[in-house]
């Protein structure tokens, strides 16, 4: 496993030759975290990996109640439920490869629970799937979703009867992490990504109400920062830390 990922770090993704027979699988908190990493997500779809996505909690907390009649927990999950299986129709993920599973949260539309149980539901699907690389959000993180899905991570890289890896992405709530990996696009790229991030117009207009931008340049600037630190030519990227089982 790790010898596919040799040399000075960090790493181009398009120069790594990976084997195409590797299986992937988004572990993603909340609707939207798959379309954050969609330009890595959609070069491996291009070379033929089989991808499948996992949504391990619907996240109601946050729709706000303005964009949602009734602004019910329910109504709120069924709107960013139907927000994802929207954006993974337009990029292209046949609707059997994505998977809600609605985990335990710990009040009507609120964080994960580190329930036993909730953990046995989602590892039990993963090692189905036998994924070889797996894709999350890194585990330095302000949202509580994302340190419980690493932590998650952690434990079933363990249980894994076959070396694995993971590509921990560098999203607005991380605190600190590694460029190991990245992914460098240009301005026609970022057109799609940004289209691929409206599909998620709860999350929009949150944004626009809350920071002035919308979703899509929220996590745009990320990758244009990403671009600028890591001194590269192309104007925008996304990065991740690399890990290992």
């Amino acid at each position: 496993m790790k010898e596919f990922f040799a040399g000075h770090r960090p790493l181009r993704l398009a120069d790594l030759d990976l084997p195409k027979e590797w299986r992937l699988l988004v572990a993603a908190p909340h609707p939207d975290d798959f379309d954050t990493m969609g330009i890595t997500l959609r070069h491996f779809r291009d070379r033929g990996h089989p991808l499948r996505l996992h949504v391990l909690s619907s996240s109601a907390n946050g729709v706000e109640d303005s964009f949602c009649d009734p602004p019910t927990a329910e109504a709120k999950a069924a709107l960013r439920e139907a927000e994802q299986r929207e954006s993974c129709r337009f990029f292209g993920l046949a609707a059997d490869d994505l998977e809600f599973l609605r985990l335990p949260v710990d009040a009507p539309g609120g964080f994960l629970i580190d329930d036993p149980s909730a953990y046995r539901r989602w590892a039990v699907r993963s090692i189905r799937f036998s994924p070889d690389l797996f894709l999350l959000p890194h585990g330095d993180d302000t949202n509580g979703d994302h340190r419980l899905t690493y932590r998650w991570w952690t434990k079933l890289a363990r249980e894994m009867s076959k070396p694995v890896a993971a590509l921990l992405v560098r999203d607005p709530k991380t605190i600190a992490m590694r460029d190991d990996v990245f992914l460098p696009f240009g301005e026609e790229a970022a057109a799609w990504k940004a289209e691929l991030l409206r599909f998620h117009r709860s999350q929009h207009q949150r944004n626009l109400n809350r920071r002035g931008h919308g979703f899509d340049e929220r996590i745009l600037r990320v990758n244009r920062a990403n671009a600028a630190r890591l001194r590269i030519p192309e104007p925008f990227a996304e990065s991740f830390e690399l890990e290992f089982s």
